[in-house]
């Protein structure tokens, strides 16, 4: 059975309409299915919030709930408290938007693509957005009827949306097939939206975009979407970042950065203090003697802020060999001093060793 409509939006019986849309704009926010991909009971706890919404915001339906027509689970010792129907007629009352669209159904959401170049990325910056959407009419207000007339209560359903049929002990509701479910209506439409109180429009909004976003980066703009139908609150923008490579900086998957710094050989060798860049600057970090090649170092909280500003990320420097492709004269003669002072060093010993090893029992295995 159906939950107590205030249990679902988590207010009291006695709430506000205020009370009650701020609750339904934090729910539906919060438990929206496009923020939830991976959750396949997300689509039933948001239709579940919008029928709560769709009743108690219409002062109506809210009453008709009040009085008793509805299945209370508290009740539940004492039966049914009156028609079982209202309960259908409050979680199958909702249309697919436009005239037959139900009071207070929300506005879809928006998804909009900015491009950004990595340095806008890393220290936040103010875009400009302009996106096509459903907005409220301005030639009716968004009500669907012409200037100077008003929609009328249906006179099948006579405002209440709903067409109820009785099915023995049942009664089974669905949307009013005359007026679809929205409890009145046009007999002169609106000319300018065809009396769905909607038209396709241009806006442009100013979009904020934080520091330290990546390729990818979704940020909600609240209320920026298509407008409700029929009054209904607006859905929201959704601003997807696409962000430049950098010729120097890499984004890794865990929100660092990382540069590959070439080395000399000698600096591996016996080590040395070099220069390397960082988004504000340059910095000094210092090799060690016998560095191997792909050693990584870290910078911390150099790299790029963290979400909520909650401090920075830090910079990875994987450490490069850099072997010269030609030498000179003199560097060849400084090659062969160095082999010869290292007196034979064979660097693959250890591992042909390991492999000859390897090899004798697997043979032995096979002689057995």
């Amino acid at each position: 059975m159906a939950r107590d409509f205030y249990e679902v939006l988590g207010v009291e019986r006695k709430a506000s309409d205020d009370e009650i849309k701020k609750a339904y704009r934090r729910l539906a926010r919060d438990n929206h299915p496009d923020t939830h991909p991976d959750d396949p009971a997300a689509e039933d706890r948001f239709k579940e919030i919008q029928s709560a919404y769709d009743t108690l915001s219409d002062e109506g339906k809210r009453r008709e709930y009040d009085s008793g027509g509805r299945f209370d689970p508290r009740n539940f010792a004492g039966g049914f408290t009156a028609d079982i129907g209202d309960i259908f007629s409050t979680l199958f009352n909702r249309g697919a938007g436009g005239r037959g669209a139900p009071s207070g159904l929300a506005g879809r959401d928006l998804r909009a693509e900015v491009s950004l170049d990595f340095d806008q990325a890393m220290r936040g910056c103010e875009v400009s957005v302009t996106v096509p959407k459903q907005a409220t009419c301005g030639t009716c207000a968004g009500s669907g009827a012409k200037p100077g007339t008003q929609p009328k209560v249906c006179p099948r359903c006579e405002g209440r949306g709903i067409d109820a049929q009785s099915q023995g002990f049942f009664s089974i509701s669905q949307p009013c097939p005359m007026c679809g479910g929205r409890g009145a209506v046009i007999e002169d439409p609106c000319p300018t939206c065809q009396g769905s109180g909607l038209t396709q429009q241009q806006k442009r909004y100013r979009v904020s975009i934080p520091a330290g976003v990546h390729d990818g980066s979704r940020i909600r703009v609240a209320g920026k979407g298509e407008d409700g139908p029929q009054g209904g609150p607006a859905g929201d923008l959704y601003v997807v970042t696409r962000v430049a490579a950098s010729p120097v900086f890499k984004q890794r998957s865990d929100g660092h950065l990382e540069v590959r710094v070439p080395i000399t050989i000698p600096e591996a060798v016996r080590g040395a203090t070099i220069e390397v860049p960082t988004l504000d600057g340059v910095k000094r970090i210092r090799v060690q003697p016998g560095t191997q090649h792909g050693t990584v170092q870290r910078l911390r909280g150099e790299g790029p802020a963290e979400p909520g500003g909650r401090g920075r990320r830090d910079i990875h420097y994987r450490l490069e060999v850099e072997i010269p492709s030609q030498l000179s004269g003199d560097a060849e003669k400084a090659v062969d001093k160095l082999a010869d002072a290292l007196n034979g060093h064979d660097p693959r010993a250890a591992i042909m060793t390991r492999a000859n090893t390897t090899a004798k029992g697997a043979k032995m295995d096979g002689d057995r």
